[in-house]
Formats: C-alpha cells, structure tokens, sequence
C-alpha cells in the first residue's frame, strides 16, 4: 500500500521520509543530465580537431557524430520502458555509469575506430538515462507543481543543448578535441553522488517482463528510418549499398514498425514495450507528435545563424557561439513563468504561445538580415528566439504527461523524446537540403533567409496542430482538489483489479 502523503511530507505518494525537498532531486537530475545533453551538440564543434588529430576521413569524423546519435535514437524507447519494469532511479545511474565509461574510452582513443566504437556505447548510456529524467519528473513533483518543475528542466535542457557549440569550442581550444569527453568523468561521478543522495529508488511495484521481440522490432524499424535521415542527403536521397537506396531503407523501417504495433497489439496484458494506453491518450499523442517542432526550429537557427554570422559577418565560431548565447540567456528567466502559468491555466495555450513567439523569432532573423546589415540585426530575432524557447519547452511534457499513469512513465518518457529526436533529425536533413538547393540559385545572404522560413512553417505547423488538445481545467486549485481524490480512486482501482 502506497504511502501518504501526510507521512512522506512530500506531497508525492510512495515517495521516502528523506525525500523532503524535490527540488534537491531536480538538482540533481539537471546535472547528472548535463553531460548527455553537452554531449549532443558540443562535439560538433570539435570535427576539425578529431580529424586532424586522428587523421580520420571525412566519413569517419561524420560518424564520430552519427554513431552517437543513431544508438541514443533507437534505443529510447527501450531504455524508457526498462525503467518502469526495474526502477527510474536505478537504469539512471547504469545509463549515467555506461555513459562516463564510454566517454573516457573516447578521450583515450586512438583511432577512429576507437572512437567510434566509444560513441555507440555513449549513446547506448545516454539512452538509458533520458527517458528516466522526464518520468522521475512526473513521479516525485506533485501535479499542482509540475509545470514549474518542468519549465526548470525543460529550459535546463534547452540552454545546455544550446549552449553545448560555444563550451565545446571552449573547451576544444584550451585542452584540446579530447576535453570535450574528459570532461564527463568528473560531472558524471558528482552527479550520480548527487542523484544516490537526493533521489528515492522509485522501485517497480510489480514483477518485471521483457519484451524482447517487441524492443529488437522497434530497434530495427527505428535504426532503418533514423539511419535513412542521417544518411540521405549524404547520399542524394540515392543509392546506399547495391539496390538498397534511403527511401527504400526508410519504408522497411516504417513496414517494420506495423509489425511492431501488431505484435504490441497481442501483448497488452503482458507487460508491453509501448502500452496502447500511451497512445491514446489524445493529449501525449498530440504532445509527441508537436515537441518534434522544437528541435526542429532550433536546430535550423543552430545551423543558419552561425552560418550568416562566420560567412558573412567573417566571425569566428567562438564569437558567434557567444552571440547565439542570447537566445538560452533570455530563456533562463522566461522558463520558470511558463511552468507556472502551466501550473495555473493548463499547458494548451502556453505552449501555442510559446511556438508562436519561436516562429516569430526566427521569421525576424529572416527579414532582418542582409549581406551589408551588422550583426545587431539578430538581437531581435534571438530575443523572440529565447522567449519561445523559455515558453514553449515546460508546456509540451506537463501537457503529455498530465494523464500518462506512473508506470507508464518511463514507456511514455521514452517515445516522447524519440519523437523529439526524429523531429531534430528530419529538420536537420530538411533544412541542409533546402539550403543546398537555393545555393544553386542565391547568394549565402539570400539562401540562409529562405531557409529560415522552413523551420518558420514548422512551428506555425506546431502551433495549429496544438489546437487539437483537449484543454483541462488547469487551475492549482482544481488539480490540487483531484490529488485529494487521487488515494480514494486508488483504492477503488485496486479493489476492481
């Protein structure tokens, strides 16, 4: 039987005596999360250095990055779901444990190969761990302060990813490409100090069972369309190996994953990879597909920014690291409102708001700049840019999650931020493809502003499919009224189990 809340004294049930402040937990996820996220985009920068001080091809320092992603992507969904079967806190720490493992194997490598081979098994740790940071999340914040908890690690996540460019290059240039990975051990050990003192075992109520058929399906499907995306414009969209070409590729991935969904289908009353009850609901669907918008209009202005600014405006990738900073600067001080105003009115038109204010930004950028203009002309655009940013990044989970159940979470943690990664990659590949082709026909100035409006209509795409959730009542009050409720529906769904 579950405990109260009176006697945990954390406003969460189930959740330890020492679990008084989960604030100390949100701590000490943001930083043990830290290096996954760092990693994500820090090591971009270190591409020059790792080939040079390799001496590895091109193809082999594109995989350096590529290894990384590929094995994060199609095993989110699966490290999610072991979470709810053997404990959040537990696969966090083995994830956390694989991830610094890999990380020294990185910095000690010595060819690419090596290095590689290290990034597979990063990824396989960082898969591992993320899903449990948004349902660890749901578990030990209660539902009237969730929105602030995740607005703190929605924008925590965001400034670090964003901020990864301007550390690595940081880094890069005092130690050297190795620093980028050394510099995981220690965050890594302090982290998982941090996470054994401040965080509950959060252990599984039942006896867990594998899915094994459903996780090597969803492994295969998932690699054959993310390898498809990363792949394709490499390859013109063509001819990967003999008669297999990337949309080929990319069709058995989504032929195999109507398999997967069949054989989920016969096993729902066997502890399955993805519970159909994740599905529908209306809200997490709606929220999973949307939250691809985000990386999607961030990672365009990622990559079409410091392009105008080194091409253009014959800055440094250092320099304009430190001017696209501006963006996850003003999202510091706007995220933790979002949450709240989530808290209070429900997440529907916060995060319409917050997309909105994203698209904006970006179409600012688009209309502003020109070959002859100063680098002064995207300070308005990033200002609007970190102001969608802070807004839009707390609504998507309090949203997705507000009705996913506990054990679920995991499952649900790990499909939301495979969705979310997909939509990284897909407007990646979308965006690299329309800038090639308006090179063909335009000046830099004029490709990169055509561009932006790509990522523009994504997130105007976003914004209107976010209509369709079903808003709830979203007032502290009345959310905190149902968790009152919350031990009597307990106990009557105990006793009809």
């Amino acid at each position: 039987m579950s405990t109260t809340d009176t006697e945990t004294g954390t406003g969460r049930p189930g959740l330890p005596d020492r679990m008084r402040n989960p604030w100390l937990a949100m701590f000490a996820i943001c930083f043990s999360q830290a290096v996954v996220l760092l990693d994500t985009t820090a090591v971009n920068v270190a591409v020059p250095a790792l080939g040079e001080g390799l001496g590895a091809s091109v193809d082999q320092v594109l995989w350096m990055i590529n290894a990384y992603l590929l094995s994060y992507a199609v095993l989110l969904v699966t490290g999610g779901r072991l979470g709810d079967l053997y404990g959040m806190r537990k696969l966090f720490l083995i994830g956390l444990a694989v991830f610094v493992v890999a990380s020294a194997a990185c910095g000690f490598a010595q060819t690419p190969a090596q290095v590689i081979a290290a990034r597979v098994l990063q990824g396989v740790g960082g898969a591992l761990q993320t899903p449990q940071a948004m349902a660890m999340i749901t578990k030990i914040f209660p539902a009237e302060r969730r929105g602030t908890a995740m607005g703190v690690w929605g924008s925590f996540a965001g400034i670090v990813a964003a901020a990864g460019p301007t550390l690595g290059g940081f880094l890069v240039s005092w130690i050297g490409w190795r620093g980028i990975f050394y510099i995981n051990i220690p965050v890594g050990v302090i982290g998982a100090v941090l996470v054994l003192a401040f965080i509950p075992a959060l252990e599984p109520t039942s006896k867990p069972r594998i899915d094994v058929l459903g996780s090597v399906l969803l492994t295969i499907a998932l690699f054959c369309v993310v390898y498809g995306l990363m792949e394709g414009e490499s390859h013109n969209w063509g001819t990967l190996w003999g008669p297999l070409n990337v949309p080929l590729l990319m069709l058995i991935g989504v032929a195999v994953i109507g398999v997967f969904l069949w054989v989920e289908r016969r096993r729902q009353d066997r502890d399955p990879l993805v519970p159909f009850a994740i599905l529908r609901d209306r809200n997490f669907t709606v929220m999973a597909v949307v939250v691809g918008a985000l990386p999607c209009g961030l990672g365009g202005m990622m990559l079409l920014a410091p392009m105008y600014l080194q091409e253009v405006q014959d800055f440094s990738a250092f320099q304009a690291g430190l001017l696209i900073a501006a963006a996850p600067l003003v999202s510091i001080f706007v995220a933790p409102y979002s949450g709240r105003l989530c808290d209070r009115f429900g997440g529907k038109y916060v995060m319409i708001a917050g997309l909105s204010l994203f698209a904006a930004g970006i179409g600012l950028l688009a209309v502003l700049i020109n070959a002859d203009s100063s680098w002064t002309v995207l300070l308005p655009g990033l200002v609007f840019v970190g102001l969608g940013m802070g807004v839009a990044f707390a609504p998507a989970g309090v949203v997705a999650f507000e009705k996913i159940e506990p054990a679920m979470s995991g499952a649900a943690s790990g499909l939301f931020n495979t969705t979310r990664l997909c939509g990284s990659l897909l407007g990646s590949a979308m965006v690299g493809a329309l800038l090639q082709a308006r090179l063909v026909h335009d000046d830099t100035t004029g490709a990169i502003r055509a561009t932006f409006l790509l990522p523009v209509a994504v997130l105007v795409a976003g914004a209107l499919a976010t209509l369709l959730v079903r808003s709830s009542r979203g007032t502290a009050v009345e959310i905190e009224g149902l968790d009152e409720a919350a031990p009597e529906r307990a106990a009557s769904g105990s006793g009809k189990s």
